[in-house]
């Protein structure tokens, strides 16, 4: 499935002056699957890590935020070296441990050569007294369900979008009937990709 996001991950990947990216957005809207795919794509490899109901990595974070050590830890979970030039790590639901969320101020300043995007609620961190948030040492993508567009092109036509995209009005108004079905049927399924890709299936 097609997300305008991407686009903006890729400009991220290449930045002369990167830092760790937080992807915000409500439940289900894709930020696992855009982070995992931007992975798959972009990268020769990729380390994924789901805080939810990790110990082994919360009791990693919780012993300390020494970059090194944590990469250390990271390439005994990943069964590899990193090589932070052409490995993604991916850190999901990072707010159920919050010194994860906290080592990204380190990995901004002593260590920005390795690739970080996260995802997760950020309102969990305010139920952790005593955890600070790396203000200015991240950057930040906001994720939301599919556009218009984005719903065109996952039900399979590119060149509608293409015509919006492109402000091709005129050529838009001979297929103004398409354009108002679909724009219904987005009405009705939304936006959320698992919804989408459902309907993309089997209508």
């Amino acid at each position: 499935m097609y997300r305008t996001a991407m686009e903006r991950l890729r400009k991220w990947k290449m930045k002369k002056r990167r830092k760790p990216l937080i992807i915000r957005g409500a439940r289900q809207v894709g930020k696992t699957w855009l982070m995992k795919e931007f992975g798959a794509n972009e990268y020769e490899e990729t380390v994924y890590i789901n805080f939810d109901s990790n110990e082994r990595m919360k009791k990693l974070f919780e012993g300390g935020l020494e970059v090194r050590r944590l990469i250390m830890g990271l390439e005994l979970f990943a069964g590899y070296k990193i090589d932070p030039d052409n490995t993604l790590l991916i850190f999901d639901e990072v707010q159920e441990v919050p010194e994860a969320l906290s080592s990204l101020k380190y990995f901004n300043e002593d260590a920005p050569q390795y690739q970080i995007v996260c995802a997760g609620s950020l309102l969990g961190v305010a139920l952790h007294p005593g955890t600070s948030f790396p203000v200015g040492k991240v950057e930040f993508l906001d994720l939301y369900p599919l556009s218009y567009a984005e719903f065109l092109r996952a039900m399979g036509r590119e060149g509608y979008a293409e015509l919006l995209q492109n402000g091709d009005f005129d050529m838009a108004a001979a297929f103004k009937q398409d354009f108002i079905d679909l724009l219904k049927q987005y009405y009705f399924v939304g936006g959320m990709p698992e919804a989408v890709q459902a309907f993309a299936d089997d209508r």
